[in-house]
């Protein structure tokens, strides 16, 4: 729009050139298979000149097609008619029309257009309206590529000609005031000026740039003369939605300073310098690009401000989400830096007096943060400490500890190992080595051991019904490679007056949206008076022996495993264990007795119980002590009464499993489907 009106200026003024220097006589037609003037090029242009019969003269030119690069204009048409006459200070006066076809956001497609013409003042005003939009342009005679353009409520789509000179992307809303000063070269135009925007939205193929509803006011430059285009704005926004790259911004309703550089060149995007000052919530200063295809290239963001919670909801909610940390509650302050390339991540560092923050999933929590952590990939930066008053992961929540890290050759480590507490125990975090700019292979390495975790504050904290027992076992080695946690030794739970060990354990994308773990697990001799105690199953005595196989899950539901589990050596078992025993196999009543016999005793004996699952497909595939086709034997008994329990189904959907075992330990009694 700003160079519209120099060019229609240009246009108009061969049609008054000719009115000019002709005779004066009605019905002169003109025609040209092409004209051509620095900036504009029209193919079959027709021109009329005759007498309106009141001493000026009509004026009429088409143009089947027109094109102006610098505008980003190609093959519009062009169709400018109206009454030229003198006026008493015999200046020149225009007053006409301006329909162009095809034309960006439909500009000009039925604009009025007036004219002054003032040779002893050597200036050219034009004015054209078309509906509320309006634009003015004064310009000298001698030198028509220079004008000063005035815009009043001018759709932004109509510059979408101009923007696609130096920009890939596109307008798609709002409204422009602008007092512009303007240039035209035989390559591009350069221009300056004042701007105020109403409701402006952009977008671009890629959706890593955009924005939606931004009001604002500032200065801006644009200089398309020279490769690569440069754009210079300073602007004061308000309201509305910016998406640059990993940066979402939720804008206030306050004014949010903006300035950048930026260059362009074949759709490439360059930031030089940006820079954002939010005074309640964000400062930063930084750089980046991005590629023809709208990819992130670069990211630097120095001496980042941040204060919390306004810094996470106005504009790190999107980028955060994409690390997998949702919802999050942050308070607190941050101060740091960040140096991100296509390549990977070269450089970041951070520090906080005072940090609060947890994800929504209870994934991931601390509270009192304080210190930071400064990390390059190349040489060596001065070491630091971090400390917290609580941490939590995974719902695990951990004491206060204190941390000296140092970065050197690419690696951060750990200064010396740290003890935390946890659960009433404690766990001992060894050497750790942590490769940040490392994508794939091993990325981090560590020790752990656990010595004296409660394990009856660990199930409260699962959500389990609660026992008692301690934790402990070392880890020699826990390495993340790739997105996978690996972890060699292995861990011991004294639990039930026996053990469970747990070997082969890996957790692939631990903090994405469905992590998978996967282990081994070994059970023995777990009293089982104490953990159907806990259970709520029915009273078992004896002693209980078994394994969990691969066992596979997927966002902490078993999708897979190979489960044995036997109580060898005898005991006596209730008459609701046996129910329950039975309903989970599948089966009826105990086998050898009569209903009205079993009501009699309420403990039995017993010489084995073995019970067998292959969980795959959603499917578990029951076993027991023996198998022949009339099914399986889960509880042998021993002495009189003589007990037999036997599973009929030998295939059970792995749901309605789960709802038979809960009803049992819930102690809602059996459930037969």
């Amino acid at each position: 729009m700003r160079s519209t009106s120099s060019y229609l200026l240009l246009s108009l003024g061969i049609l008054i050139w000719m009115g000019l220097v002709l005779p004066a006589r009605a019905d002169i037609a003109l025609g040209a298979k092409a004209v051509s003037i620095p900036g504009l090029k029209m193919q079959d242009v027709q021109t009329q000149i005759g007498e309106d019969g009141q001493g000026g003269l009509m004026l009429n030119l088409k143009a089947a097609k027109a094109d102006v690069p610098s505008m980003g204009w190609k093959r519009i048409g062009v169709d400018l008619k109206g009454v030229l006459q003198r006026d008493t200070h015999m200046r020149w006066l225009f007053d006409g029309t301006a329909q162009l076809a095809g034309a960006p956001g439909g500009a000009l497609s039925n604009a009025k257009v007036t004219m002054v013409i003032d040779e002893a003042a050597n200036t050219l005003e034009i004015d054209i309206t078309q509906g509320a939009a309006q634009a003015s342009t004064a310009l000298p005679l001698d030198q028509p590529t220079h004008a000063q353009i005035s815009l009043k409520g001018v759709p932004a789509v109509w510059l979408q000609g101009l923007l696609s000179t130096v920009w890939s992307g596109r307008a798609t809303g709002g409204k422009l005031d602008a007092d512009m000063a303007l240039d035209l070269a035989d390559k591009g135009l350069q221009a300056s000026g004042q701007f105020a925007l109403s409701g402006g939205g952009f977008d671009t193929a890629s959706g890593t740039l955009a924005g939606q509803s931004v009001n604002g006011n500032g200065r801006l430059n644009i200089d398309t003369t020279g490769s690569p285009s440069r754009i210079d704005l300073d602007a004061s926004l308000r309201g509305g939605e910016l998406l640059l790259g990993p940066i979402f911004a939720h804008l206030p309703d306050h004014p949010v300073q903006l300035g950048l550089a930026a260059t362009t060149r074949n759709g490439a995007v360059e930031l030089t310098r940006l820079r954002v000052a939010d005074a309640d919530a964000l400062q930063l200063d930084g750089a980046m690009s991005f590629n023809a295809k709208g990819e992130l290239q670069k990211l630097k963001l120095e001496r980042v401000q941040a204060r919390f919670p306004a810094a996470y909801q106005r504009y790190g909610q999107a980028w955060l989400a994409t690390l997998g940390m949702r919802d999050m509650h942050v308070a607190g302050q941050l101060s740091g830096s960040l140096d991100l390339e296509a390549s990977g991540l070269r450089s970041f560092a951070f520090d906080t007096d005072g940090l609060d923050f947890a994800d929504g999933e209870g994934r991931l929590a601390a509270k009192g943060l304080r210190g930071g952590m400064d990390w390059t990939t190349d040489g060596e930066r001065p070491a630091t400490t971090l400390g917290w008053q609580s941490l939590q992961v995974y719902k695990m929540a951990n004491g206060a500890a204190q941390s000296r890290w140092q970065s050197r050759g690419g690696s951060l480590s750990l200064q010396r190992a740290v003890e935390v507490p946890l659960l009433n125990g404690r766990v001992r975090v060894g050497d750790l080595e942590w490769r940040p700019a490392a994508a794939r292979g091993r990325r981090l390495t560590t020790s752990l051991a656990f010595t004296g975790i409660d394990m009856a504050a660990f199930s409260k904290a699962m959500g389990w019904p609660e026992f008692p027992g301690t934790l402990g076992g070392a880890i020699p080695a826990l390495r993340l490679v790739d997105d996978r946690i690996e972890l060699d030794g292995g861990l011991s739970v004294s639990v039930f007056d026996g053990f469970v060990d747990i070997t082969r354990l890996t957790l692939q994308g631990p903090f994405g949206p469905s992590p998978v773990l996967t282990g081994d697990v070994q059970l023995r001799q777990l009293d089982l008076g104490a953990m159907t105690s806990v259970f709520d199953f029915g009273s078992i005595t004896g002693r209980m022996d078994g394994s969990i196989d691969e066992l596979r899950l997927v966002n902490w539901n078993p999708v897979a495993f190979k489960a044995n589990l036997l109580a060898g050596s005898g005991g006596r078992i209730s008459q609701r264990a046996v129910n329950n025993l039975t309903a989970v196999g599948g089966g009826g009543m105990a086998a050898g007795l009569q209903g009205a016999v079993l009501k009699l005793f309420k403990t039995f004996g017993y010489k084995r119980i073995g019970l067998n699952c292959t969980l795959q497909a959603s499917v578990c595939h029951m076993g027991g002590l023996d198998n022949d086709a009339d099914g399986y034997t889960i509880v042998e008994g021993s002495g009189l009464p003589h007990l037999q329990v036997i599973g009929h189904q030998t295939q059970v959907d792995w749901p309605t499993l789960v709802r038979r075992v809960k009803a049992a330990i819930q102690g809602n009694g059996p459930e037969v489907h």
